[in-house]
């Protein structure tokens, strides 16, 4: 309001005359890559318009696991508050150690910062599977993903992808408003202090108490 709107951002096919095909871009972008190294990779994501997130079949990813993980009961689920596109992000940005720090102070267009995380999350799902993951009835998905998150959890597994997925699913979950004041119980300020009080039945953690909760 009251500002100039910003000058919008140029698509990869209003650079290029008369509409070139994408064959053209391509053969284009493999010349050009070969001269001045830039990974064709991240041409294609431009033309594709994936440069900078995930591709259309990882947001499906994302958005079917955190559905398994927290799905709609009494309160909204983790695709209800956004938590696929949380952990988008998150990763993007190498959040919980999902990505190395680059070697410059500047990111390539190519970077995909702790998405390589979820490819081997896909991976071992497809395997298990014996087909795509995405391919499978509900019931079977959540099969394979409960034996797959039983590996992940027992022994010394170490460094998991899953274990990095499955923390960013819940942490963008819980720290959501839905997730901190209706699915946990909230006080920003308690008006006494009781040090014993009866625990009911099905009683839920105070998301403003943090050493009550575990992210995994």
């Amino acid at each position: 309001m009251g500002r100039d709107s910003p000058p919008k951002t140029p698509s990869a096919e209003s650079w290029l005359p008369g509409k070139a095909e994408r064959r053209q871009v391509l053969g284009g972008a493999l010349l050009l890559g070969a001269l001045v190294g830039v990974p064709l990779r991240a041409w294609h994501q431009q033309v594709e318009g994936q440069a900078g997130g995930a591709s259309d079949s990882e947001k499906l990813l994302l958005a079917r696991l955190s559905d398994l993980v927290i799905p709609d009961s009494d309160t909204p689920g983790a695709v209800a508050v956004g938590v696929p596109a949380f952990v988008e992000r998150a990763l993007l940005h190498g959040l919980d150690d999902t990505a190395s720090e680059p070697a410059g102070k500047v990111r390539m267009g190519d970077d995909r910062g702790g998405l390589p995380v979820l490819d081997q999350v896909t991976r071992d799902l497809n395997g298990r599977a014996d087909m795509p993951f995405l391919g499978l009835k509900p019931d079977r998905q959540r099969g394979v993903l409960e034996a797959y998150d039983a590996d992940a959890f027992g022994g010394e597994q170490g460094d998991h992808p899953w274990k990095k997925i499955k923390a960013l699913i819940l942490t963008g979950y819980y720290t959501s408003e839905v997730g901190a004041s209706r699915e946990l119980q909230y006080e920003l300020v308690p008006g006494r202090w009781d040090p014993n009080l009866p625990l009911p039945a099905h009683n839920r953690s105070w998301s403003s108490d943090w050493t009550a909760v575990d992210f995994g």
